[in-house]
């Protein structure tokens, strides 16, 4: 699978054990091989099949539509947790009631406590703010356990992102082209003047007239940035450089200082812009392929999830996937491993 076009949809790109060689070599191969009266009628199924694509994707624009009005529902939850986590707002007692597992928490009981008793004593020389407002760090916390996301967060990036209020995600009105937009507001900082940054993704849901049965839903075609108001020196996606340069007739020695580009997370609102005639070189479909997948990470795991990504529960849950799939081919190979070592043990003399 073209792993733009998975990116795109929003799916892991799982490269096909074959290859490519079936697909053009053996269907086509085939249909040559059907009576012609036969395959005049595959042909007509070939057409239906066309029609089918078309009708899927006045589906997913449906789809569309309703996940936009289910928006509008989500969103003063979205609100009181924004208003919770910035502090703007005391939760009541009845809001904050939580079931634990109390077999869980006699079990630990003894080991919180020897921990908690020497946390409060480093707490105690620290003389940390007493009663901190807010959840602080809410978002930054977020994105230094998702790997995803961790890889780009820097460290200069980071006192920035202590700034971050909420990450929204905004759906296209009725009649308007298919897309959805990032938006990450902050509250007032010393790095730059925008409230809110954004980032559109544009999508598409119709079939390639060129091929048609390629057709898997929605996907992304393009996406767009937005410009950041930088505090002059604070621009962290830029850094300072200095070289040295020796006059080749005189010999004399200057000092000159320019800019280069620096890694950041908000390189993310400066993406890789798609191709018109799809040509780009191996570095730039990577990046955008990577793009893709994390605009559809934030838009369907980390928005609406956000709470479970902070403790690390949505963390637990991924990792317990991955290991339980490596357990399953660890088993194959150890049968494969097996069935090697009772070859290995046959007598070739015999």
């Amino acid at each position: 699978m073209d792993p733009v076009k998975a990116a795109r949809r929003g799916e892991q790109a799982i490269p096909n054990p074959g290859g490519q060689m079936g697909k053009p070599v053996v269907f086509p191969f085939m249909e040559s091989m059907l009576p012609k009266v036969v395959k005049r009628r595959v042909h007509a199924l070939k057409r239906l099949q066309e029609q089918c694509a078309h009708i899927e994707a006045k589906f997913y624009e449906e789809v569309h539509e309703l996940e936009r009005k289910y928006a509008t529902l989500y969103q003063p939850l979205f609100d009181k947790r924004r208003e919770i986590v910035t502090g703007a707002v005391e939760p009541t007692d009845e809001e904050c009631e939580w079931p634990t597992d109390e077999d869980e928490e006699e079990e630990l009981a003894d080991e919180v406590k020897e921990k908690a008793t020497i946390e409060d004593a480093k707490k105690e020389e620290a003389k940390p703010e007493e009663d901190p407002k807010g959840i602080p760090d809410f978002w930054l916390t977020i994105f230094k356990s998702v790997d995803m996301l961790s890889d780009m967060v820097q460290e200069h990036d980071e006192p920035i992102l202590k700034h971050l209020r909420d990450i929204q995600v905004k759906f296209s009105e009725p009649g308007q082209p298919m897309s959805f937009t990032l938006e990450f507001h902050f509250e007032p900082n010393g790095y730059f003047n925008n409230a809110v940054l954004t980032k559109v993704y544009k999508m598409k849901s119709e079939p390639d007239a060129s091929d048609p049965f390629s057709f898997e839903g929605p996907e992304i075609i393009d996406c767009e940035g937005c410009q950041i108001d930088w505090h002059k020196g604070k621009d962290v996606t830029v850094k300072t450089i200095k070289k040295k340069q020796k006059h080749k007739g005189r010999g004399t020695v200057r000092t000159v200082t320019k800019q280069v580009p620096n890694d950041s997370f908000f390189n993310f609102f400066n993406p890789v812009k798609a191709s018109p005639d799809g040509e780009m070189d191996e570095d730039s479909e990577f990046n955008l392929a990577t793009d893709f997948e994390i605009g559809h990470f934030f838009r369907e795991r980390i928005v609406p999830r956000a709470v479970l990504y902070f403790t690390g529960e949505a963390l637990e849950d991924e990792s317990f996937e991955e290991e339980e799939m490596e357990e399953g081919d660890e088993e194959e190979q150890d049968e494969e491993g097996d069935e090697d070592d009772e070859e290995g043990d046959t007598d070739p003399k015999a």
